[in-house]
């Protein structure tokens, strides 16, 4: 399993605009063969959240497969009506994980 990580930080005000955007990209990503979910966390002051989200997908070719069918560029615009400036982005392997099959909604 891989993940893509982002960098993201939210412009005051934007919260709620960025927790629809997170839903919408994960519409767009669940088309996407290999992709498995995401989880946003934050931090920051609460006028202009720092966030990573971290995005789980089968392999690093399902990653690379998504950047082939413009599902990236997509995503990315969507989060620059919330954020502020273009999103960091890596890629990174899993050393270990345990998660329980829930699906949660806050920020």
């Amino acid at each position: 399993m891989h993940a893509r990580v982002w960098q993201l930080q939210i412009r005051p005000g934007k919260v709620q605009d960025f927790q629809v955007t997170v839903s919408s990209v994960a519409d767009l990503a669940r088309r996407q063969g290999g992709y498995r979910g995401v989880l946003a966390l934050s931090s920051g002051k609460s006028e202009s959240l720092d966030v990573t989200l971290v995005a789980l997908w089968d392999s690093l070719q399902a990653i690379r497969d998504s950047e082939n069918n413009l599902f990236l560029t997509e995503a990315i615009s969507r989060y620059l009506t919330c954020c502020k400036g273009l999103p960091h982005i890596t890629e990174q392997g899993f050393l270990a994980s345990d998660f329980i099959a829930t699906r949660a909604r806050a920020l």
